[in-house]
């Protein structure tokens, strides 16, 4: 049989490594720090399990640097592991596109993390095989059609010549197809939309550093010159509704499935 062949490198560990660590110290140092996201996605992943009626018993949180959802969880008589590429406080290390150094759980979650690893049907084998038979995944990332008013913006600036600056992006179609490709039975792919109003690019580009949401990309873009800028601040201005606020989208994927029990 032939070996798998290697994925192909789109993203920089070492600066999506960095961005995380940048984003735990601006969580720590800056009172009111962003962090909507996040609040959605363990916002979300406990209406599911209240909706499944899924209440595990053993359970892995990955990258929720928040802490939120493994409290709800212990708070209902789970046991659970936290862990993150950067881990804090209470936290084990991760590298998702490896084996897990443990298994058996009921439920693993991964929250913001998955949009951003070069070998995403790996990673979700190695999810798949740490779960107990039956047990549950549930992943939320950023999904395709995220930033569109940040896109514009970065492609005025650009003009004629543009820069890979924003991600590629996984789609809720492609995310079902993976989850069938990688084993999982009961799969289910959907996605949702955030709305956010803002009154300038630099809050934006504040909100996505405090998030660690931003360029992780391995191919480097030019920085933006201050000509660039202007331009990029003007093509968002523009974009503003009678209240001089832009409404920029976060589109957010959520990956479903079970370990096959046989």
């Amino acid at each position: 049989m032939n070996p798998r062949p290697a994925p192909p490198v789109i993203f920089d560990p070492g600066r999506r490594l960095a961005g995380r660590r940048r984003m735990r110290s601006l969580q720590r140092g800056r009172p009111g720090a962003a962090r909507f996201v996040m609040d959605d996605m363990v916002e979300d992943v406990l209406e599911r399990l209240a909706f499944l009626r899924h209440a595990p018993a053993r359970a892995l949180v990955i990258g929720d640097w928040s802490g939120a959802l493994a409290a709800a969880l212990v708070a209902r008589s789970a046991e659970v592991v936290r862990a993150d590429p950067v881990p804090g406080p209470g936290e084990v290390p991760v590298a998702e596109e490896r084996p897990f150094s443990s298994g058996g759980f009921d439920l693993v979650v991964s929250l913001g993390l998955l949009d951003t690893v070069n070998d995403l049907p790996g990673a979700l084998v190695h999810i798949r095989t740490s779960l107990a038979p039956g047990g549950l995944m549930l992943a939320s990332f950023s999904g395709a059609g995220s930033l569109p008013a940040l896109r514009q913006a970065m492609l005025a600036a650009d003009g004629e010549r543009p820069a890979a600056r924003l991600h590629p992006m996984v789609d809720v179609r492609a995310g079902a197809q993976l989850l069938q490709r990688t084993g999982y039975a009961d799969p289910v792919a959907d996605g949702r939309s955030l709305r956010v109003r803002y009154a300038a690019l630099g809050r934006l580009a504040q909100d996505l550093r405090e998030q660690a949401l931003g360029n992780v990309l391995a191919s480097r873009a030019p920085a933006l010159d201050r000509t660039g800028y202007r331009l990029a601040q003007a093509a968002f201005s523009g974009l503003a509704d009678d209240d001089m606020r832009v409404i920029e989208t976060f589109e957010i994927v959520t990956l479903s499935g079970r370990r096959p029990l046989a």
